[in-house]
């Protein structure tokens, strides 16, 4: 593994992306800071981290013959590479919260943001942007948010834990990429709020009910409605509330 530590950066992913533009970098570069200045989750929501407590870092993958119509493939594909690795230190009651949140319980423990370079309809590679909450113990007028140490009661070694992380995202970005059924079918079963009553917020701002039933093979979001009609939902057009 390629590793390019930084003290302070704006953004992993960005750092990453412009190394990419100026050179060529070998597959699973990772880009890993001990301070990320203007750290970003999905939706342009920002990334709040205590300097030198958690891990905030960038992965380069470099894809073959993947197509832009399957990108929720690689997004499934690094949710389970964190969730498996995660799962090994028994941190409790693992979920990954539509589109690629890993939850404990009901609280937000990890985000990840995928940045795809584009070549016609393939993609050439992606950027992906990974913060996960190791060993901070406060989170400021954030609710819902846990790190690994409140959760398992130790300190946990950084590098080490990120290695892991690799590791397995080398196992799913280029072995079980290419298993959709398998992708999907444990990607589905480990929904967040799945066949649960929940409240939703849509674009409009106004709330409704419904059941999580699964994910379409674009990656939308498939609702069970009031009238038993399943309709899907990208990211733009729902919130799930709890």
């Amino acid at each position: 593994m390629q590793l390019i530590k930084l003290n302070a950066t704006d953004s992993t992913n960005a750092y990453l992306k412009e190394l990419l533009l100026t050179g060529s970098l070998e597959d699973f570069t990772v880009v890993m800071a001990h301070e990320q200045l203007k750290g970003r989750g999905q939706m342009g929501t920002s990334w709040i981290s205590d300097p030198g407590k958690n891990l905030t870092f960038s992965v380069l993958s470099k894809s073959e013959g993947l197509g832009v119509a399957s990108q929720f493939l690689l997004n499934m594909a690094v949710s389970l590479a964190i969730y498996d690795t995660l799962l090994k230190l028994q941190v409790p009651d693992l979920k990954i919260k539509w589109p690629n949140d890993i939850m404990s319980g009901h609280s937000k423990i990890c985000g990840i943001l995928i940045e795809n370079i584009l070549s016609g309809q393939q993609i050439q590679a992606s950027i992906i942007g990974i913060g996960l909450n190791v060993n901070q113990l406060v989170f400021s007028n954030l609710p819902n948010v846990s790190s690994l140490k409140l959760l398992l009661g130790r300190t946990l070694p950084l590098e080490e834990l990120l290695q892991n992380i690799v590791d397995n995202l080398k196992v799913f970005l280029k072995e079980k990429i290419n298993d959709e059924n398998y992708l999907f079918s444990r990607y589905e079963e480990l929904l967040f709020r799945k066949d649960k009553p929940s409240t939703f917020k849509n674009k409009e701002g106004e709330m409704f009910m419904g059941f999580i039933k699964g994910v379409s093979r674009g990656g939308k979001l498939l609702i069970l409605l009031e009238d038993d009609i399943v309709q899907e939902f990208d990211l733009k057009e729902v919130r799930l509330l709890f």
